[in-house]
């Protein structure tokens, strides 16, 4: 690859492309664990405080918020996705200003190409 300052806008999209493919499944939101009573009367878990516990994936879609529930058996895939989105949201941010800088320097070496 070539050294950040001298990179081309096509250098930044395959650097891009090359280090989010790894991070294939990638999600953005947060995964808790919730606790809540049932709608059983004489529940035991309920009456003794314990209550239900259960993972919800919360996220944002058409501007609302949104929760799905997860099987505790998928947490572990469902957090190492949305680790993966977290790594893919730092390399957006890291790419937006090496493009934008290559975008940049491509300008003015057409700009110069047209001088001569």
């Amino acid at each position: 690859m070539k050294h950040v300052d001298s990179e081309s806008p096509s250098d930044v999209a395959h650097w891009l492309r090359s280090e989010s493919a790894i991070l294939w499944p990638a999600l953005l939101g947060s995964l808790s664990l919730r606790r809540s009573r049932c709608i059983r009367e004489n529940c035991a878990a309920c009456r003794s405080g314990e209550q239900h516990q259960s993972y919800v994936l919360y996220g944002r879609a058409n501007g609302r918020r949104v929760a799905v529930y997860v099987p505790e058996e998928l947490v572990p895939e469902v957090q190492r996705s949305l680790d993966n989105g977290r790594a893919l949201q730092d390399l957006l941010h890291q790419a937006a200003p090496r493009y934008v800088k290559a975008l940049k320097r491509a300008r003015a070496g057409a700009a110069e190409s047209d001088e001569d």
